[in-house]
């Protein structure tokens, strides 16, 4: 029955007063704190229209302060102060995110949460010479869409258009994130990593710290092996000096990047390689021992299977001279295990690189072995060739049918997947490349890497457990299904477009194909930047906290938790008030009781599992997918030195490319600050010898707890420390 009463809303708009659209406010405050009768909402929502009436006879147009302010008043008066609590901080939360967007100055005509606008005004949109935003989100995947299909044939490049700013705007995919702000720029440059090669001579190595620089000012990382250094003290010709051997360079490379901030805050970044065999690998192993050291470098050891076969039957290891080809010295393969075991236990660094496992699937063995990888580990690259890759949203490949039930949408996923491979193969043409070599490389080849984000949302809307082999035979099924598609996709733009121009001799040829567009078609790539504007969780990791508190401009603090989660623990009939703070406190509902087992095990996060059990994810999806996969192996704080030692083994044993471990609290850089600093163990994976006391330091840096550009709390995902709040990350795409 219509009240005969208005309401103006803060923007002016003005609509008649709706009863059912209260009490549904009303009664979503109830639910947070444990209440679950519709009727007393009903009711109240009544109430507050006689208390309008009441107080102001003969007034009919209200503004929404003014109802808001009558519905607390409604709920104290009737008995109900936690209902009225949670009103006011929704409303309080509504205003803060109001005036937020406003003094953000983006125009939103996509519909983005505010922390997903923070982040596209930071990285993507383009600004005047003020600093001014002046474009909308819309138009910016309007100006990404039209720069990439003007690779197509003039016929079709606006079907081309459409279809890529359908894809793009609605997130079901999206690509790097230098393809989102320099495509159709000035710029131009749409890559976000490259490989460089490193040689022995001072000429050689100083043209490689310029092309570094050139590179990383237009916005890439860039990854380097130091296989070809001589060791340090190792004589140089014609001089009385003695080489400075790869970790001096790696401090060379490291202050050039110091001086190098991109666009929006992101840090230009390096990842060394250091093969097993060289001398100096001890002291590569060894230097971010103080953690402050070499702060813009990821690096890894290149390992081989027979150095690992070397470690478990205690066999010694000959380190070899890269200059001379002579062995200068034999130790025990397991020496330099233990060692880098323990430094990765300790803070982190460094990570595995499976060198011949990466060349088995070397695709153009014939022009080069692949020696090194991109910033964050999941794209092997020859000498000058670049990252072009993207992922697809898989938390938007769901269908639901008449009862609500969640399942894959495989037609979906297909279709995405080649419209995908069609928009990064076009990436390559449009793409200004800074250095000829790396044009000329990158288009001999034509390598995209499509990857995957969103993947635990997936789970969960399907009610899988991360933890368990349904959650990993999903994983399976779908880079299954991706790669193949993708490949064909590959195959009939080869025929439409042409091969790769080193496709003859390439193990495409060799396997009986006689078209294909693309060197490689898929790669699990890092996701932090792109996963915040898409509002789904990074790459193929689990949720990282269930519930955590976001900052919003001045400083404000919002809570936020899951909302599949919360609507889980309604339906179940458990969601009680203080449920929420529990949550914020540890990040994990793995250690509630009074949560049903069922619900406990599909709402996993990256601290309730096992090393084992993320390797066992991150070897599924490798086993599909072309290049390598980005995911960090998340282990608990009370994990052990032998345990990092077994997870190392067990990588090499699945299959895996690589691997990044993170022991809960051992980086000052702290990672998923949620609860309180007293780490407990969540499980024991082994019983195992107590851990090595780490060796002295000569600093111990600062403790990055809070973001350095919002101030909230940050996580580490994917190899990269990242902010939830502002999308702040040293290697975010």
């Amino acid at each position: 029955m219509p009240s005969g009463i208005s309401i103006t809303k803060r923007n002016g708009e003005r609509q008649a007063f709706d009863q059912a659209k209260l009490t549904a406010s009303i009664f979503r405050a109830a639910q947070s704190v444990g209440g679950s009768d519709e009727t007393i909402a009903q009711a109240l929502s009544g109430f507050v229209l006689d208390h309008l009436r009441s107080a102001n006879p003969r007034k009919q147009i209200f503004t929404s302060v003014e109802v808001g302010d009558a519905v607390e008043k409604v709920l104290v008066k009737h008995g109900h102060a936690n209902t009225a609590k949670a009103f006011i901080l929704h409303r309080e939360t509504r205003r803060q995110v109001k005036n937020s967007e406003k003094r953000l100055g983006v125009n939103d005509d996509v519909g983005f949460p505010y922390n997903a606008l923070v982040v596209l005004k930071k990285k993507y949109l383009q600004k005047d010479d003020d600093g001014a935003v002046r474009e909308t989100p819309g138009e910016m995947f309007e100006r990404v869409a039209q720069a990439v299909a003007w690779a197509e044939k003039r016929s079709e490049r606006n079907r081309w258009e459409e279809a890529f700013f359908s894809m793009l705007v609605k997130r079901d995919f999206l690509p790097g994130g230098r393809t989102l702000a320099n495509g159709g720029t000035f710029n131009g440059q749409l890559a976000n990593c490259f490989v460089l090669p490193f040689g022995d001579s001072v000429e050689d190595i100083f043209e490689t710290v310029k092309e570094a620089a050139i590179l990383k000012k237009n916005g890439g990382g860039v990854g380097f092996s130091m296989a070809h250094i001589r060791p340090k003290g190792d004589r140089i010709a014609g001089t009385t000096g003695h080489a400075c051997g790869p970790v001096a360079l790696m401090k060379i490379l490291n202050s050039s990047s110091e001086i190098l901030l991109q666009d929006g805050g992101r840090r230009s970044g390096n990842m060394v390689i250091l093969p097993v065999s060289h001398p100096d690998i001890f002291e590569f192993i060894m230097c971010k021992e103080d953690d402050t050291a070499l702060n813009q470098i990821n690096f890894s050891i290149g390992i081989t299977s027979k150095f690992m076969e070397a470690v478990i039957n205690n066999r010694t290891w000959e380190l070899i001279n890269p200059r001379t080809g002579k062995i200068i010295n034999e130790v025990k393969a397991s020496s330099i295990f233990q060692l880098a075991a323990h430094m990765a236990w300790k803070n982190g660094d460094p990570g595995i690189v499976f060198l011949d496992r990466i060349n088995q699937d070397n695709p153009t063995p014939h022009v080069g072995a692949i020696e090194a990888v991109n910033l964050c580990g999941e794209q092997p690259l020859l000498p000058y060739e670049a990252c072009n890759l993207g992922s697809i949203n898989l938390a938007h490949m769901v269908t639901r049918d008449a009862q609500g039930v969640a399942s894959v949408d495989w037609e979906q996923l297909k279709e995405t997947t080649r419209t995908a491979v069609r928009f990064l193969d076009d990436v390559i043409d449009v793409c200004r490349y800074p250095i000829d070599q790396v044009d000329r490389v990158v288009k001999a080849n034509r390598k995209i890497g499509l990857g995957v984000m969103g993947f635990a949302d997936l789970l969960i809307a399907l009610r899988l457990s991360y933890a368990k082999p349904e959650g990993r035979e999903l994983a399976g099924q779908l880079m299954k299904v991706i790669q193949e598609t993708g490949r064909e996709a590959s195959v009939e733009l080869g025929k439409l477009k042409g091969n790769f121009p080193n496709f003859a001799g390439s193990k495409w040829e060799k396997e009986g194909f006689t078209s294909m567009r693309n060197a490689t078609v898929t790669t699990i790539a890092p996701t932090g930047s792109i996963s915040m504007i898409s509002g789904v969780s990074y790459g193929i990791e689990p949720l990282f906290a269930l519930a955590f508190y976001k900052e919003a401009l001045g400083g404000i603090r919002l809570p936020e938790i899951n909302p599949e989660l919360e609507g889980a623990l309604k339906q179940a009939g458990v969601f009680v008030e203080g449920m929420m703070d529990e949550i914020i406190e540890s990040g994990t509902i793995g250690h509630m009781e009074n949560i049903p087992r069922k619900i406990r095990d599909v709402f996993t996060t990256a601290h309730d599992l096992t090393y084992r059990e993320h390797l066992e994810m991150q070897a599924v999806f490798q086993k599909y997918t072309d290049n390598a996969v980005s995911k960090t192996i998340n282990m608990s704080h009370h994990c052990t030195v032998n345990d990092v030692e077994d997870a190392f083994k067990l990588a090499w044993r699945l299959g895996c490319k690589g691997m990044t471990i993170y022991r809960d609290g051992s980086r000052h850089e702290q990672v998923l600050n949620v609860g309180g600093v007293d780490k407990k163990p969540t499980f024991s994976d082994t019983q195992s010898r107590p851990a090595v006391p780490p060796p002295t330091g000569k600093g111990k840096g600062k403790r990055m707890e809070d973001c350095p550009q919002c101030g909230a709390k940050v996580t580490y995902a994917e190899g990269c420390i990242s902010c939830l709040s502002c999308g702040f990350s040293a290697c975010s795409v």
